[in-house]
């Protein structure tokens, strides 16, 4: 449906300007008129050139978050659902979510459920927000199920902010050192040799062993960057399989240091997720199985949906999250409590809050522990280096 951009009086007298769509400009001043506007100026909204394409842009979590949370104060406060997308479709800063909510709008009001609405623009709306969605409308708590997916979403963002944090610092002080070195193999090294060579005798054996490092690498740098690039798009072709991703998610998960980090995230995640969907009245089973698709991780994936099928034959789910090993003794005693006095949900988010503590000390623990390593191993590694090419100086110094 065409959007109009307009600007006119409201009520009170003051100037206002905002978006509405209607198939015709004459029926979109009509409807500006019903909402009390006077003096109205309207013309078609210019489309814009990057409107579907990558060049859109995204929707953040954070924009995520602000809609639901705006949503649920308005339908909280009594705004009729429909009128509560138009006023969203008007403040949404974000470009691509704003056209997204003119389309739910339109849906809603040809008669569509907001679940059914949604579901059209899955790249935006995931099954875990579907499928709250549809059982916060089904229990006439709507407004409640978005601040609750506005409060996970918020967390969530968080722990993933946190283990980004805590996998970059290595990351970008390793890069930087690669860097480094190469550039001091392919050029700084060469001009050294040259003037060993001019200078005559034999050189250190350090300082050999530089140059031939140098050579090495000089004569074989793209096939070493061709190497490195290969062993990418296999390592992506592998973890796109089955196997291959069940086989490296096991081995993060048994990393040292890190995959303690990734285990606690896991199970954050994992209760997070399954106690806001119980909380909010998704069935079970459902729950599960998106908890399931979401985990992130094929071992837990895979636990979890063994822990469905359990459920679904009467028995517990503490028992198949056991034997997936990721699962600590603690977690799986908790839950097992939870199961038999009826209250999972909350003793799940119990669980959620406390391994996400568990990821604010381990992480600052890795960040304390990683910047002397880091110091040391660039003071090495560089270092190493430049003290190499010096030794025949030192060596030429004490003959002369």
């Amino acid at each position: 449906m065409p959007i109009f951009i307009y600007k006119a009086k409201n009520r009170a007298g003051k100037k206002v300007k905002g978006d509405v769509d209607a198939p015709t400009i004459e029926l979109a001043k009509s409807m500006l008129k019903n909402r009390g506007f006077s003096d109205i100026k309207i013309k078609p909204k210019p489309k814009d050139i990057f409107e579907g394409t990558f060049l859109e842009g995204s929707v953040t979590p954070r924009d995520m978050v602000i809609f639901s949370r705006q949503f649920a104060t308005l339908i909280n406060a009594g705004v009729p659902i429909l009128q509560a997308l138009q006023v969203m479709c008007d403040q949404t800063q974000n470009g691509k979510l704003r056209r997204k909510l003119y389309q739910v709008k339109n849906d809603v009001e040809a008669g569509s459920s907001l679940y059914a609405a949604l579901s059209k623009h899955k790249d935006i709306f995931d099954d875990l927000y579907l499928n709250m969605v549809q059982a916060g409308e089904a229990g006439g708590v709507l407004d409640v199920v978005l601040l609750r997916l506005a409060e996970y979403m918020e967390k969530a963002a968080k722990l993933k902010a946190k283990v980004k944090s805590a996998m970059m610092y290595p990351a970008v002080v390793v890069s930087v050192a690669v860097i480094v070195v190469i550039i001091i193999l392919l050029y700084v090294i060469p001009t050294f040799e040259k003037m060993f060579a001019d200078f005559g005798g034999a050189l250190p054996l350090p300082t050999q062993i530089v140059i031939n490092l140098s050579r090495f690498v000089k004569s074989n740098f793209l096939y070493m960057v061709g190497g490195v690039i290969i062993a990418g798009i296999i390592y992506k072709l592998i973890y796109k399989t089955e196997k291959g991703r069940l086989f490296f998610d096991q081995l993060f998960l048994n990393l040292p240091v890190m995959g303690d980090i990734l285990r606690k995230v896991a199970v954050a995640k994992f209760s997070r997720t399954l106690s806001t969907m119980m909380a909010s009245g998704v069935p079970i089973l459902e729950a599960l199985e998106i908890v399931a698709k979401t985990s992130g991780n094929k071992v837990i994936e895979q636990g979890v949906l063994k822990a469905r099928s359990s459920i679904s034959e009467g028995n517990t789910i503490a028992e198949p999250l056991d034997e997936t090993g990721v699962f600590p003794s603690m977690v799986i005693h908790m839950i097992s409590v939870g199961e038999s006095t009826g209250s999972l949900d909350t003793m799940l988010e119990k669980i959620a809050d406390f391994y996400d503590d568990e990821v604010d000390v381990a992480v600052d623990t890795l960040t304390s522990l990683l910047e002397p390593i880091m110091i040391v191993f660039l003071g090495v590694v560089v270092g190493g280096l430049v003290v190499s090419m010096y030794l025949p100086i030192f060596k030429i110094g004490e003959t002369i």
